[in-house]
């Protein structure tokens, strides 16, 4: 049984991990005879937002704690991940990609990426062990990959542009396909940066985890 290792950054598209996306790749994952475990970085979010109205919630919540929530507890520390374990990694997107696995959404192409995280995305990397990043997560690609990685965010301007300032090559893709850079076994869906429901997110990533295990 291939097994994937599954990144979360929290739970809750504007500050953390989007559950519709995380939920779809696992069950994606499991409906292809794969296993999954995630993991998450044990750091406090950047902030904490109210879903109901949008509003900024002056209170600390834990990365990893809240991931757990995704996971049903079935979560470690990231800097505890060893690729030796694993066949594939695939990293969901929401927002806390942007503001807790990196701090893409205050700096853009300067960003940085959190060390830990970090170190074991560009494990799979120099492993060759195939990998996949939903909606907003191949902003992570440059700095893991090196120049000339081929990705998709979708078509958002703004954000293939910095993508392509941080040494990406951006690609153009619909919300019902993926972008496989095939020299670097590298997998990438919109998702929820075209989706407009559950169903239209759930195509893209369906056909992106079917390669993601065919490739492990």
């Amino acid at each position: 049984m291939k097994k994937i290792a599954v990144i979360l950054s929290g739970s809750g598209v504007f500050d953390g991990t989007e559950i519709h996306e995380a939920v779809l790749a696992l069950l994606a994952i499991e409906q292809q005879g794969a296993s999954w475990h995630c993991f998450a970085p044990n750091i406090d979010q950047h902030h904490v937002i109210n879903h109901i109205n949008g509003e900024v919630s002056h209170e600390i919540r834990n990365v990893l704690v809240e991931s757990a929530r995704i996971a049903r507890g079935n979560i470690s520390d990231v800097s505890q991940l060893n690729i030796n374990d694993y066949d594939a990694l695939l990293v969901p997107g929401g927002f806390g990609v942007a503001k807790n696995l990196s701090d893409f959404a205050l700096h853009g192409s300067a960003c940085q990426i959190n060390e830990d995280v970090k170190q074991a995305c560009q494990a799979f990397a120099q492993a060759n062990k195939p990998a996949a990043y939903l909606c907003i997560a191949p902003t992570l690609i440059p700095q893991i990959y090196g120049p000339g990685a081929k990705a998709t965010i979708g078509n958002d301007p703004d954000t293939a542009a910095a993508f392509n300032t941080m040494g990406g090559e951006h690609v153009l893709c619909p919300v019902d396909d993926f972008v496989l850079d095939q020299k670097r076994r590298l997998l990438t869906t919109p998702a929820y940066m075209l989706a407009t429901n559950i169903s239209e997110a759930a195509i893209g990533i369906n056909k992106l985890v079917q390669e993601l295990i065919k490739l492990a």
